[in-house]
């Protein structure tokens, strides 16, 4: 799960990471008596769940309550397109209203699970301001790292080390090392799967203090955090995903026009590879789990149904937990309520199949069987391209 930037930084700071003095506003005149209250120059960000908000106007230096309105005026509605947006971009609700400082170094800080190593590590960068994979692309040597021990958790010499090959300055190494215990023990007790401050930045004023703020959270340590839940914007996410995870589906919209069902994330994804494989273009990742019964099938195929580019549809089910003739039922329900009249290919195998073919073939639905998933890949693909 995504928070705003102003989220971030009011879960950085319970922990005791200096950030900016700042306030979200919704419209403009509000931008402009924060800018009051705060004194100028304020800078004036779009909040939106993407980075490079600068380059494509989202952030602007207010040197007057006037401008902070007028900034505001300017980017609450507008459609921010970034590099991370895509071509869409995305709408601008609020805007976060922060006092500015004179900055005197820029950095780069910022935490992430390694899974090669199974451990947590916080790297660091002198090239603040950039993207980090384009500094690992172009001068890796650059990017410290220290890996932390789970059963130690992070060290203040692992914390100096870092602030030593950063070069900052003694008289503030002292602050540096609060930071980043600070970071650490929020991105481990909110479940972090990643933090990034960028940039980090040491002021004319001798603090140390996180200028952008990104927090992302594992899913599947939600439950043990209903503050964090509670900051989820459903405007930020793709509608149907949304949907999905009320009925416990993991679903992922792609810009294909075959739309896969299937249990288990390595199978969905295996399925779609082999759809690629040969020469067709997947749709949607849709991942009904272990579990799935005849109403979250349904609910699978409307979600998959919703996307006008879907031509074909394979449903592609390894049953293990899974029962292939629950499965079975729940596709029959599932195109006779929804009038299915798209081309579907079914591949079952595995606990029940023998029962859940006898249910398929005695449906009457238009239904393609196919014997493995190479074939049903190849069967798809080809009801896809009759469609066109």
């Amino acid at each position: 799960m995504n928070i705003h930037e102003y989220q971030a930084k009011e879960v950085l700071a319970k922990y005791g990471v200096a950030v900016p003095r700042g306030q979200v506003a919704d419209g403009p005149s509000e931008a402009e008596v924060i800018a009051r209250e705060f004194g100028t120059p304020v800078v004036i960000k779009a909040q939106i769940h993407a980075g490079g908000r600068g380059k494509g106007g989202g952030i602007k230096l207010a040197r007057t309550p006037e401008e902070a309105r007028e900034y505001a005026k300017q980017i609450i509605g507008m459609t921010l397109v970034t590099p991370q947006t895509g071509p869409q971009g995305k709408k601008v609700k609020r805007v976060l209203v922060e006092q500015a400082g004179a900055i005197k170094k820029e950095l780069y800080l910022g935490m992430v699970i390694d899974r090669a190593v199974s451990r947590v590590v916080m790297m660091a960068s002198t090239e603040g301001g950039m993207e980090i994979e384009t500094v690992a692309a172009r001068t890796p040597e650059k990017i410290l790292k220290e890996y932390v021990d789970p059963a130690l958790g992070l060290m203040p010499y692992q914390a100096r080390n870092l602030a030593f090959g950063l070069s900052i300055p003694p008289e503030l190494t002292g602050k540096a090392v609060k930071f980043m215990m600070g970071l650490y023990k929020a991105f481990v007790e909110t479940d972090c799967s990643l933090a990034e401050i960028n940039p980090l930045v040491l002021t004319e004023g001798g603090d140390v203090i996180a200028l952008d703020a990104k927090m992302n959270f594992d899913g599947n340590g939600l439950f043990r955090h209903k503050d964090i839940q509670a900051l989820r914007d459903f405007d930020e996410e793709d509608p149907t995903e949304t949907e999905a995870s009320k009925f416990d589906l993991s679903y992922i919209s792609l810009d294909g026009n075959i739309g896969c069902m299937v249990n288990g994330a390595g199978l969905a994804m295996a399925t779609m590879d082999m759809i690629k494989m040969c020469g067709g273009s997947p749709a949607n990742f849709l991942d009904v789990g272990g579990g799935a019964n005849a109403e979250q099938v349904t609910n699978a195929f409307r979600l998959i149904l919703s996307d006008p580019k879907v031509e074909a549809i394979l449903v592609n089910i390894f049953g293990g937990i899974m029962r292939c003739d629950v499965i079975a039922e729940g596709v029959v329900a599932a195109g006779k309520t929804l009038g299915l009249k798209v081309p579907l290919v079914v591949r079952l195998e595995g606990t029940n199949v023998e029962r859940g073919k006898e249910i398929l073939a005695a449906s009457k639905l238009n239904i393609i069987a196919a014997s493995d998933m190479k074939d049903a890949a190849n069967k798809v693909v080809a009801a896809a391209g009759q469609a066109n």
